[in-house]
This record gives C-alpha cells, sequence and structure tokens, in this order.
C-alpha cells in the first residue's frame, strides 16, 4: 500500500479543566496528520518545528485513551514546555483511538502490538523525523520499547511509564480480580488504569475517566486495540551481564527512565522491567503516594525528572527550576533534586524514588507526589 501524508486541521491545544498553571500555557502549532501506512491509517499530531540535530520527543497512550487524554496534563504543565520549548513533539494515536475516529470497516484486521511499532519508522520517516525520545505509557510504553529494540539507531532516550514487558499473564489476571471491575471492557480497562483505593476514593478523576473512555472513543476500535494488547508477546529483553552475557544480551541500548506510582497496579510489571534493563542506562522512579495515571496527576513532578532526563543526555545546559527563581542544576550534576521551598522535607527524601541509577547521573531522590498547596487533580483531555 502506497504510503501518504494528509493535512488534516491546525489545532489549539486548550485545558478541559484550568489548571494552576493554565494563565502560563503556550501557543502551540499544532499540525494534525493522517498517515497511510501498511495497516492503515495513523494519526499523528506535530507540536513545533524540529530543532536543529535534536531527536524529537514520541509520545505513545495506554489502552482507553488517546495523545489528549494521556499526555495534556503533562505537556501542558509549565515546567514541561521549558523542555518542549527545545524540542519538537509528534503524538501518535494508535488507529481508531483519536477524536472523532471513524468505526472501523467489517473485517478490518487490526495491527498487532509488534505490528504498531514496525510502522513507526516509516511514520517518522514521512514527517522528516531522525531520531526520538519516547515517553510511552502501558501499551504506548510496549510499543515505543519495541521500536528501540527493533529500530536502536531511531531511539535515543527512552520515558516508560506503567510499562509491562510480559505477555498477558498472571499480573493481569491479579490486577482485574483485585480491582473486582471485571463486567465490561470499560470496567476492565478501569482497571487496568487503577489500583483498588482509587477506584473507591479518587472519585473525580475515575467518574472523568470513565465517561472518556465509554464515551470518547468507538467501543468497537477501543476494543480492538485492547485485544491487540491483550495477546501481546513478550518483550525478549535480558539484563546485560559483564563478563557473562553482555555481548549477546538484548535490552534497549538508549537510556531508560521507568516510572511508577506506588500505588499502581503496574508497580510489579515495571520492576520486572526494571529487571531486564541495562543497569548502567536504566533508572527507576517510583513516585510515592501515587497511582497509575502519575502524568495526569503529577504532572509537575514528572516534569522534572523528565528535565534532568534530557539534561543528562546532554540536550540541555542547565535547567532551570521556575519556583527556586534563578537557580539551576549543571549538566554534570544529574545527581540531586534541589528543594523547592514549598516542598516539605517528605517530599524529597523517599527511599522508594530511584531502584538503579544510569551513567548520566541520579534522578530526584524520592519522588512523593503531594507538596502543600496541591490538592486538586486538574484533567486536561480536549482541544
Amino acid at each position: 500500500m502506497m504510503e501518504e501524508l494528509h493535512d488534516v486541521q491546525l489545532t489549539e491545544i486548550k485545558p478541559l479543566l484550568t489548571g494552576q498553571n493554565g494563565g502560563n500555557l503556550q501557543d502551540f502549532d499544532c499540525q494534525e496528520h493522517d498517515v497511510e501506512t501498511t495497516h492503515g491509517v495513523l494519526h499523528v499530531t506535530m507540536r513545533g518545528v524540529a530543532k536543529g540535530n535534536r531527536p524529537t520527543i514520541l509520545t505513545y497512550h495506554d489502552i482507553g485513551l488517546n495523545h489528549k487524554s494521556c499526555f495534556n496534563s503533562l505537556f501542558n504543565y509549565e515546567d514541561m514546555q521549558e523542555v518542549t520549548q527545545h524540542f519538537s513533539v509528534v503524538h501518535v494515536d494508535a488507529p481508531g483511538q483519536q477524536e472523532n475516529a471513524p468505526v472501523f470497516p467489517a473485517g478490518y484486521q487490526y495491527p498487532t502490538m509488534d505490528q504498531l511499532a514496525e510502522i513507526l519508522p516509516s511514520v517518522l520517516t514521512q514527517l522528516q523525523v531522525k531520531s526520538v525520545i519516547g515517553i510511552g505509557v502501558g501499551a504506548g510504553a510496549y510499543i515505543l520499547t519495541k521500536l528501540a529494540l527493533n529500530e536502536p539507531s531511531l531511539v535515543e532516550g527512552l520515558v516508560l511509564i506503567n510499562i509491562d514487558p510480559c505477555a498477558k499473564g498472571w499480573m493481569d489476571w491479579a490486577a482485574s480480580k483485585l480491582s473486582g471491575w471485571t463486567s465490561n471492557l470499560v470496567d476492565t480497562i478501569m482497571g487496568h488504569h487503577f489500583s483498588t483505593d482509587e477506584l473507591t476514593e479518587n472519585k473525580e478523576i475515575v467518574q472523568t475517566y470513565r465517561l472518556h473512555i465509554s464515551q470518547d472513543i468507538p467501543l468497537d476500535n477501543l476494543a480492538m486495540f485492547f485485544n491487540s494488547y491483550d495477546s501481546r508477546t513478550e518483550l525478549q529483553m535480558e539484563r546485560p551481564v559483564p563478563g557473562l552475557n553482555e555481548t549477546i544480551a538484548t535490552t534497549p541500548r538508549c537510556p531508560a527512565l521507568l516510572v511508577v506510582g506506588d500505588t499502581s497496579p503496574a508497580v510489579d510489571a515495571v520492576v520486572e522491567c526494571n529487571s531486564r534493563m541495562n543497569p548502567t542506562k536504566t533508572s527507576l522512579l517510583k513516585m510515592a503516594d501515587c497511582g497509575g495515571l502519575p502524568q495526569v496527576v503529577q504532572p509537575g513532578k514528572l516534569a522534572e525528572a523528565f528535565k534532568y532526563f534530557v539534561q543528562g543526555m546532554g540536550y540541555i545546559p542547565h535547567v532551570v527550576i521556575n519556583h527556586l527563581s534563578s537557580q539551576s542544576v549543571p549538566t554534570a550534576g544529574m545527581t540531586r533534586l534541589v528543594r523547592s521551598r514549598t516542598h516539605s522535607a517528605s517530599s524529597v527524601g523517599s527511599t522508594d524514588g530511584v531502584r538503579s541509577c544510569s551513567t548520566a547521573g541520579a534522578l530526584p531522590e524520592g519522588a512523593n507526589c503531594t507538596s502543600p498547596g496541591q490538592t486538586a487533580v486538574h484533567i486536561e483531555m480536549t482541544a
């Protein structure tokens, strides 16, 4: 099939609920494209323009979400915009998951997870993207890891939230049983995103996402994406051990940051993935008092971690922390989190913050997701 690029429209990202940083949102030119691939049309959104030889930030969302409901809260956060001004951004929507997506025709064969990864290089080529730093959540994290394994020269870095490297197995079964929400597809996906405590205690965000999952994506399309993820194969990765298997072990070659909330249903899966990664290039950030959607519930903490991550890759000469006036952290020092005057000491002291450290240095030590004056969750989904 001939692969073509079609311009759709220009849009401006606006929040569904105005957050405390709403007045600081920058205007980004967003170009939406429908890209023909060998496995159907892929909807992508580009923000900004390529910055010299720097990689493009490439995002991929989880099941039940699209790029807006998964990433708007993070990318519209002021500290994250300090980073993205240095990069172009490409958001990918899995086939049929974007806003106002048409229902697939009868007989449509949805791509496998492997195929979703395989079509990305040609899509990026059409967009004139030469290399990427991937940010993926759940199913999207799996796809981007597969891309890094298939095309190591294309992927310069990975931020993997709630990644599960295993084929569907006991962890998925246990999560669905613990959630108690197994009556239908929407409930099953809710149990994928939220812990039992979140389902009962965080009623506002749970209700918002339940409505989004049930109303904003055609359920037939959603079922196909879910079944594709549910049928995934195990990622063939093995931790390299010096002097033993370092020349033959298969694992992403690029720096990687694994992220999970400490009450997320994905904790065990992320820890398992960490055990298969190169410990000299991988960090595990376990965010305290945080559940299954850290990029939505705590975008500020995740944006700060991402700043240090790209700084460690050498793309930003220094990181300015807005709430610390003119203080900055030198490039060589991805070694500590500067304490904010507005954060309590407990918010930087968790021992769960980093399980392994990359050669670039340690990520913010301790990732407690609460701080004085930050009690509301601002959910941003729509343009």
